[in-house]
């Protein structure tokens, strides 16, 4: 046994004990639904440390997302559905079956043929529809991005860039329209719809929105701290300010390049 096995096989056992007779109280009142927010949290903690670009940060996430992955293995070894090895199984399995590229003889000429293969086969292998993989609890963005990536990986997609753009046109006229028209129903019904042809047109330039909604927020949130610091320097605060002083200490912010300049 290497010592990278016996590293992963002491993880195991670590985490067994705790799930054990006389181990952790708190570890064992654990279930499936109970951990949800927990796998969550340590996926996003992952992104911040990669955003970050800390590798020893990123190093440690990943070690307790890890930890995560190890702790619902092993609540369904004890009800004698699954264990770890099983899981590292299935996906050895699945990432040889979904490269016949690399362990077969197909041959490919670029990345997107690698996608259409690997959707073709996904639907072939699980008897299912190509979107119906994505997960329902993504974020409303993320998931826009997956369904059109998926779609695009069959070939069903624009077939340039251009026709993006005059997607977008349409679908703000018909934003504009049903704001004209007062109907909030059919505003957000068409605003989601904007949205959608949006994350495509990010898609086509390589931006995922999901990830660059998340920084603009970022931005948003330091900048304000910004100017509330400020303020508070001379005596004051948002509630007390005009929007004029407000934008006064954003612009700063921006200039001093607080979360990086536009």
């Amino acid at each position: 046994m290497s010592e990278k096995t016996k590293t992963l096989e002491e993880l195991l056992q670590v985490m067994a004990k705790l799930r054990s007779p006389g181990g952790c109280p708190w570890d064992l009142e654990q279930d499936h639904r109970t951990l949800r927010p927990y796998l969550l949290e340590e996926a996003y903690e992952v992104l911040a440390a990669i955003d970050k670009g800390d590798a020893q940060a990123l190093k440690n996430e990943l070690g307790d997302l890890l930890l995560q992955i190890v702790f619902h293995a092993q609540i369904a070894a004890e009800k004698g559905q699954f264990d770890f090895n099983e899981v590292a199984e299935a996906i050895t399995t699945k990432l040889i079956r979904r490269h016949p590229h690399v362990f077969g003889e197909v041959k490919v000429e670029n990345s997107q043929e690698v996608l259409h293969n690997w959707e073709a086969i996904k639907i072939q292998s699980e008897n299912r529809s190509l979107l119906s993989g994505v997960p329902e609890h993504l974020p409303a963005l993320l998931a826009a991005y997956r369904v059109q990536e998926k779609a695009a990986g069959v070939g069903f997609d624009w077939k340039d860039i251009s026709g993006i753009k005059d997607k977008l046109k349409e679908e703000w006229g018909e934003f504009q329209a049903a704001a004209e028209e007062g109907d909030a129903e059919k505003m957000e019904d068409e605003f989601g719809d904007l949205l959608f042809v949006l994350v495509n047109f990010g898609k086509w330039q390589g931006i995922n929105a999901e990830l660059a909604l998340k920084r603009t927020v970022k931005k948003f949130i330091e900048r304000f701290g910004y100017v509330e610091k400020r303020l508070e320097e001379n005596g004051s605060s948002p509630d007390k300010s005009t929007l004029e002083e407000m934008d006064l200490f954003w612009e700063e912010a921006k200039k001093r390049g607080i979360a990086k300049s536009d």
